[in-house]
């Protein structure tokens, strides 16, 4: 059974500027986002891991070494933990995008699956695909570990409803706060069994 520790980074300049759209944007951490990553630290501190792994984008890196009181060489980034690229919407609050083109947000809230995220980003299939393959990779490497992965709000929200058999339209019913801990198990038939949720 491999044990992972699932992360959300801390918050970004775009997260406490009316959380605009970070999304495929390498948007660097505040002073609070870094003061969130060490206080997941302290949480984390007597857990030894066998791994840790990042998505490649700033923010998660930053918050994964701080996380796990390791330097930068002993976390391994995958780009299949970069968060969704969201088009048009990227750089922009909710409801500045919705009042560009509000058909396009009522495609993606009810279909997010199959609609691409700002015109021209990622569909939620596309996120799920890339995050579950990653994640069976890692059961491979460690099949009886236990692993730290900091990845990003959307990623980690499909990723779950996906695994939780949940549709994926329902994604935001998932909360995942800056810094926060997920803890979830997941076996041979790479199916998981939620612990924590969202924990500080």
């Amino acid at each position: 059974m491999l044990t992972v520790y699932l992360l959300r980074h801390g918050e970004t300049t775009w997260n406490a500027d009316g959380n605009r759209y970070c999304g495929a944007s390498d948007v660097e951490l505040t002073s609070l986002g870094l003061s969130q990553a060490q206080q997941a630290g302290e949480l984390l501190r007597d857990t030894e891991f066998d791994a840790v792994y990042s998505s490649p984008l700033q923010r998660a890196f930053i918050t994964a070494q701080l996380a796990s009181g390791r330097q930068a060489s002993g976390v391994s980034t995958d780009p299949r933990l970069r968060e969704a690229s969201f088009g048009s919407w990227e750089g922009k609050r909710r409801s500045e995008f919705i009042a560009e083109n509000p058909d396009l947000w009522t495609a993606w809230d009810l279909s997010p699956e199959t609609t691409r995220a700002g015109g021209t980003g990622d569909t939620g299939m596309d996120i799920v695909t890339k995050a579950d393959a990653f994640f069976r990779d890692a059961y491979q490497a460690h099949p009886e570990g236990r692993i730290l992965v900091v990845a990003h709000n959307t990623v980690n929200r499909f990723f779950l409803a996906h695994k939780l058999g949940m549709p994926l339209r329902n994604y935001r019913r998932i909360v995942q706060k800056n810094s926060a801990i997920t803890r979830f198990t997941m076996d041979e038939n790479y199916e998981i069994e939620l612990e924590l949720l969202n924990c500080r």
